[in-house]
């Protein structure tokens, strides 16, 4: 089992996007799960793909880990010869092409890229067929329908990233009190007209006992 543990599903997962009014956040737990089996509690579920934008992943390690690394060369390479970030809907249509291409062959992720360019804060999700849809608020993994009840509860057209981070935090734990597959910590990023930053242990425990 451990030869080609990158490979197993992260079937126990929560991810979690918000786009709020001045921002976006992102927001997952650590655990990397296959089946009843705990793979790894330590997993990166958010990913910088360039300082205006990011990404969530739920699915295949290696798989998503693959995606990460296209778009982090093209959104580099965009920067270079164009001299400014790559729009996230440029990015968010590169994903679906990547899942689209390998349909034969699909790579078993559901991701989440947000960012924020020139016309302010935007969130989409692309599964695993490539279908893209522009999204308010979303999660993702196993632990979603949980997260869903209190993001239907609590999101608001007008939050700030400030209220968006405690609400996503709030939700990821509530999955994990109620799904087997999800735990071991949760991690969360605000990407806004500041850049992509990933809070600290000391900023996340401010906003809730972890």
């Amino acid at each position: 089992m451990s030869n080609n543990i990158e490979e197993k599903i992260l079937r126990g997962t929560t991810t979690i996007g918000l786009k709020a009014k001045d921002g976006v956040v992102l927001c997952a737990d650590m655990r990397a799960s296959a089946g009843y089996f705990i793979a790894n509690n330590n997993t990166m579920k958010i990913q910088k793909i360039d300082d205006h934008a990011g990404m969530t992943m739920a699915g295949g390690v290696a798989d998503a880990q693959n995606i990460t690394d296209i778009l982090r060369y093209h959104a580099n390479i965009h920067r270079i010869q164009k001299q400014e970030p790559i729009p996230i809907k440029s990015l968010t249509r590169l994903t679906s092409l990547i899942f689209h291409q390998n349909r034969g062959y699909p790579f078993i992720a559901d991701i989440l890229v947000g960012g924020y360019d020139n016309d302010g804060p935007a969130l989409f999700n692309i599964d695993m067929f490539g279908s893209v849809e522009e999204k308010t608020y979303v999660t993702t993994g196993s632990g979603s329908p949980v997260a869903y009840g209190l993001l239907e509860e609590e999101f608001r057209e007008e939050l700030t990233v400030e209220e968006a981070k405690v609400i996503a935090i709030r939700a990821v734990k509530a999955a994990i009190i109620r799904n087997i597959g999800t735990g071991d910590g949760i991690n969360v990023s605000i990407i806004d007209k500041n850049g992509f930053r990933l809070l600290n242990k000391e900023q996340k425990k401010a906003i809730i006992a972890l």
